[in-house]
């Protein structure tokens, strides 16, 4: 077993981490580690990347162990784009035996200080690691008292990091912390989202997910209303808009294509045959989305008009990048809304690789009040 040794800290968020691990998309470790080591850079920490391609995960080395506490600001998962979930490893158990694998995984807790008050154990979302996923479920429990019976594991106790217990293989676990709270709220940061048949396509999971993630629960009581107006470019089958329909939003579809008779169906969609990039609404909406597909570019220039013109107030959009330069494309995109958008005033600007995204990233585009 190989697990690096640090003194036990003084408090719980201050046990010494020793890199960051992150959840993807497989195929997309080296857009994760190129975004950590941006991260890293920008906080002047000494860093290492590792990215193994078809792995589910990338994780970052520092030159130096630092204390989870500050951590989270540091590496912010909201500022990571093609991470699903970013934790902080403490340690790595290799060459975990067959019978008694709590014995290990225990005694690197101990020996490192690790005190949480909740434990998850998870795999990366791989072809590899998925079929560990029935033997972590198994797993947990056993693991648990084995914690409990140390005083690792406190439940009753609030404030304490959350445990994330990692198999990337049958043999080798990652013991990583989040501070409550923080991270993504779904295991392996995969929403489990229920989105009804009568969708008329799996476009709607996307849109769906997009809400959940690229708003806060704050966001989406405030500007996401029953009553509102909204646009869907690029509409046909009706998706976008059926979803939208079903928050209780009048929406104009806009597409040449036709919608699927479940998304007429809802009463609540006009539908205009037309160009999503030439159309333009008689007067302001609160919401446009656009999934359509064009050059990333295109999609940014024309959102980012929309927004700057006063035509929307919100905006949910897609970019299908290239798969050989899919962070630079993406920055380009990002450079560019920001300067179209600079006339009008400050923007918020987010984006994510969503589980339901493929080669694309969904973004979220609104002027800040």
């Amino acid at each position: 077993m190989a697990v690096a040794s640090n003194r036990s800290s003084s408090s719980p968020k201050d046990v010494p981490c020793q890199g960051v691990l992150a959840f993807c998309r497989v195929g997309f470790e080296g857009e994760v580690v190129a975004e950590l080591m941006d991260l890293a850079g920008r906080s002047g920490i000494r860093a290492e990347g590792t990215a193994a391609t078809g792995a589910g995960y990338a994780t970052l080395k520092f030159a130096e162990a630092l204390p989870l506490r500050g951590l989270a600001e540091q590496f912010p998962l909201r500022d990571l784009v093609f991470a699903r979930q970013r934790l902080f490893w403490v340690a790595r158990a290799d060459e975990i035996p067959q019978r008694g694998r709590d014995a290990p995984i225990v005694a690197a807790l101990e020996r490192h200080g690790v005190l949480v008050s909740r434990l998850v154990i998870e795999v990366p979302d791989s072809d590899a690691a998925r079929p560990l996923s029935g033997f972590c479920g198994r797993f947990e429990t056993p693991l648990a008292e084995a914690m409990v019976a140390v005083k690792r594991l406190r439940a009753d106790q609030t404030g304490l990091p959350v445990l994330h217990v990692v198999f990337t293989d049958a043999t080798t676990a990652w013991l990583a912390l989040v501070e409550a709270g923080d991270g993504s709220p779904w295991p392996m940061g995969i929403p489990r989202l229920r989105v009804s048949k009568e969708a008329p396509s799996r476009s709607a999971h996307k849109l769906v997910e997009a809400i959940e993630a690229l708003l806060t629960d704050k966001e989406r009581e405030a500007s996401l209303r029953a009553g509102q107006r909204a646009v869907d470019l690029g509409a046909a089958p009706g998706g976008w808009s059926w979803h939208l329909a079903r928050r209780g939003l009048r929406v104009v579809a806009i597409d040449n294509g036709p919608l699927a008779p479940s998304a007429h169906a809802t009463g609540m969609i006009q539908h205009l045959k037309a160009d999503g990039f030439t159309w333009r609404p008689a007067r302001p909406v609160d919401w446009m989305v656009c999934d359509m597909v064009a050059q990333p570019i295109r999609v940014a220039q024309l959102v980012a008009e929309w927004v700057a013109a006063g035509r929307c107030r919100h905006c949910i959009f897609n970019l299908k990048l290239p798969m050989k330069r899919r962070g630079e494309e993406l920055q380009r995109c990002r450079a560019l809304i920001f300067k179209l958008t600079r006339v009008a005033g400050p923007v918020d600007l987010r984006f994510k690789h969503l589980y339901h995204d493929r080669d694309e990233v969904t973004g979220y585009l609104a002027l800040k009040r």
